[in-house]
């Protein structure tokens, strides 16, 4: 039950079937070195092997967003052209653009057996110094909300998993993969902005949202939005979520440089989410069942997250 809540960063290669085995790993996020100097067939066939040794098949995600972040398209063996950006597309195409893009972006993935895409990234940029517009539509609040919900509806309709990220919002913050980034926007900037394409991404039938490291100020100045309670309330009750929440991974410097170098995954998970990302996977499987041992966590807390991360899987089968 424990590794059904753990998505397993691997940065460096794809990992063994009997790694994905031995935690019983319910994700698997694979990097630009997975794919580097090899081919399609090579790729199917370790995924084959990944999935065929797990009694319960892991789901297998990539960062495939489009510009600055693609892990697999940048190598010429799997596509002759990298996926442009959204903003590239929706400039010279609209959202009709953006929607055969996403469709030709499923296929892709799904030949390879991959089958979760952690997009669409919903947060609002629109000045080119943010550490997030390059990554971002580069659109307003409305514009965007249209584009989270086209992603969405686009993947439901391919069978593809998509995950609406960086909840609440990156807005203008520093890169939290170096360090704490500090969010001091009001309240009434995400209710009015920020939320809006994760709203319209959520009625659309979203399953997935992953949740940043920076602190929010205005909903919890105590705690990165991924360790948060509060955060994770607000993403429940106000926004009416119900589908899988993530972390963003709990080895980037903002979370270690909060926690004191301590392993995260039961802050995460007392926070409120469903899956942990994390390299580390012996520490965090080890500190969750330390936290069941000694009754920081219960069994049957357990359940219900494990019980939302299966029911999520069975939308593959």
């Amino acid at each position: 039950k424990i590794g059904q809540m753990f998505m397993g960063c691997f940065y460096n290669g794809t990992p063994s079937p009997e790694t994905v085995s031995r935690y019983h790993l319910g994700s698997v996020l694979l990097f630009h070195s997975s794919f580097a100097e090899k081919d399609k067939a090579s790729v199917i066939s370790q995924l084959k092997a990944i999935n065929d040794i797990c009694n319960i098949k892991p789901i297998i995600a990539v960062d495939e967003e489009g510009g600055t972040v693609n892990r697999i398209s940048n190598s010429p063996s799997f596509r002759s052209e990298p996926f442009k950006s959204p903003r590239e597309i929706f400039a010279s195409g609209g959202m009709d653009a953006i929607i055969k893009d996403t469709h030709d972006k499923n296929a892709f993935l799904s030949e390879l057996g991959i089958n979760l895409n952690l997009a669409p990234v919903c947060d609002i940029s629109q000045n080119p110094k943010d550490f997030m517009f390059s990554r971002s539509l580069g659109q307003n609040a409305q514009i965007t909300s249209q584009y989270a919900a086209a992603v969405t509806k686009a993947c439901l309709e391919d069978n593809i998993g998509c995950c609406l990220k960086h909840f609440p919002g990156y807005g203008n913050n520093e890169d939290t993969h170096t360090g704490i980034a500090y969010d001091n926007r009001p309240m009434s900037t995400f209710e009015s902005s920020d939320f809006l394409p994760f709203l319209a991404g959520i009625k659309a039938g979203a399953p997935a949202v992953l949740v940043s490291h920076n602190i929010v100020n205005c909903m919890d100045s105590g705690a990165p939005a991924s360790l948060s309670k509060e955060v994770h309330r607000i993403l429940r009750e106000e926004l009416g979520f119900t589908g899988v929440i993530m972390t963003d991974d709990l080895a980037m410097q903002a979370i270690p440089s909060y926690t004191g170098g301590q392993d995260p995954s039961v802050m995460a998970f007392q926070a409120g989410n469903d899956i942990l990302l994390t390299s580390d996977l012996e520490g965090g499987v080890a500190a969750i069942k330390q936290a069941v041992t000694d009754g920081t966590i219960t069994e049957q807390e357990i359940n219900e997250r494990v019980l939302r991360v299966l029911a999520w899987k069975l939308q593959y089968r």
